[in-house]
C-alpha cells in the first residue's frame, strides 16, 4: 500500500503475456486511488484487494464456473467479506482480467491499452462496493461513477459510443 492508495494490492500473473507484476500494480494504484478519491467508498485498516492478471482459458472456466457462461470474459469479480454496508474489509476480494479480451477490446474500440486495463480495475472495484449493471438503473447510476473516476484521470468516457459489456 502506498501513502495515497487505502488499500493494499496484491497482484499476480497467473497467466499471458501481461507486462511485469510492478507495471500492473502502478496502473492498479492508479486506477484503485481515483476509485477512493472521486467515489464514495470506504474500507477499514489494512484492507486488501486481489488482482489476478490471467488469459482467456482461465477466465473462460472462471466465468463457467461462478456465472454458467462459457465464454471468456474481460473481467470477473469476487467481493471477499460478506458485509453489505460499508466499511469494507478486511478482504476486499478480487478482481481477475484476461489479456486476450482486454486486448481485442481496446484494439476494437481505438483505445489505448492501459487506458482499458484501468476501466476494467475501476469497473472491477466498484462491483466489490455492491455496484452492479444487471438492471438499467443500476447499470447507468455505475457507468456515472465510472465516467467520473476516469474522467480524474483525464481517460475518455468510455460509454460514450458504444456501452462496455464488461462483465456481462
Amino acid at each position: 500500500m502506498n501513502a495515497t492508495c487505502p488499500v493494499h494490492i496484491d497482484t499476480l500473473i497467473e497467466a499471458g503475456d501481461w507486462e511485469s507484476e510492478e507495471v500492473l500494480e502502478a496502473i492498479a494504484q492508479e486506477a484503485i486511488t481515483a476509485a477512493f478519491a472521486t467515489s464514495d467508498l470506504s474500507v477499514i485498516d489494512n484492507t486488501e484487494v486481489s488482482l489476478v492478471f490471467t488469459d482467456d482459458v482461465h477466465i473462460q472456466e472462471l466465468n463457467k464456473m461462478w456465472r454458467q457462461k462459457d465464454k471468456p470474459t474481460n473481467v470477473l469479480s469476487f467481493p471477499g467479506d460478506d458485509s453489505e454496508e460499508p466499511p469494507f474489509g478486511p478482504l476486499l476480494g478480487d478482481i481477475i482480467i484476461a489479456k486476450e479480451t482486454v486486448k481485442r477490446e481496446a484494439e476494437e474500440l481505438g483505445i489505448p491499452f492501459k487506458h482499458h486495463i484501468i476501466h476494467l480495475i475501476v469497473h472491477g472495484t466498484l462491483h466489490l462496493f455492491g455496484y452492479d449493471h444487471q438492471i438499467e438503473e443500476e447499470a447507468e447510476e455505475m457507468e456515472a461513477e465510472e465516467r467520473l473516476i476516469l474522467a480524474s484521470l483525464q481517460i475518455p468516457d468510455p460509454y460514450k459510443d458504444e456501452p462496455l459489456k464488461a462483465d456481462k
